[in-house]
């Protein structure tokens, strides 16, 4: 059974993690999301709590992929869970550099390789920081969102999350 780590902040999850969670438990036989507070994002929107039920519910509709949460490295979240690899999405060419980066730092330090699953162009440009900024100036994002994560940025910054 090989088992694969898909580390990422998630707040919120948006349609382009939703996407590389779908190819993943296509070619894997278990998927492990994990959401973590990463102190170099700045304040978060959703808590670590929020952000897991917000991942579940979102993901519902794949058997195989558990969600968790962490605030320790990588690599030993991905040794505690059993995981072969790490997945980790591109949008750009911009994002294969400070990946590989990460990703050779955690094949030094674990042996664990990082698998690199390409983006469809039809979400290449979502990132959970525009979507935040978007939303939080009312605009609509709901067709960028699972529709827990519309629900719940509508709740949130009033209509702004674009409710259905």
């Amino acid at each position: 059974m090989t088992v694969v780590l898909y580390p990422g902040s998630f707040d919120p999850i948006h349609n382009g993690h939703v996407e590389i969670v779908e190819t993943a438990s296509r070619l894997f036989d278990r998927v492990v999301v994990a959401a973590m507070r990463n102190p170099q994002k700045g304040q978060t929107l959703f808590t670590l709590d929020e952000r897991q039920e917000l991942i579940e519910s979102s993901l519902a509709h794949l058997d195989n992929v558990e969600v968790t949460m962490f605030s320790s490295l990588v690599v030993d979240l991905a040794r505690q869970v059993g995981a072969h690899f790490i997945v980790k999405g591109l949008r750009a060419v911009s994002d294969f550099e400070s990946e590989l980066q990460m990703a050779q730092m955690n094949r030094s330090i674990s042996g664990v390789d990082t698998l690199f699953i390409p983006s469809a162009s039809r979400n290449s440009f979502l990132a959970s920081r525009l979507i935040r900024e978007v939303a939080r100036f009312g605009g609509d994002v709901s067709n960028m969102v699972p529709e827990p994560v519309a629900q719940r940025l509508a709740a949130q910054l009033g209509d702004a999350g674009g409710s259905t």
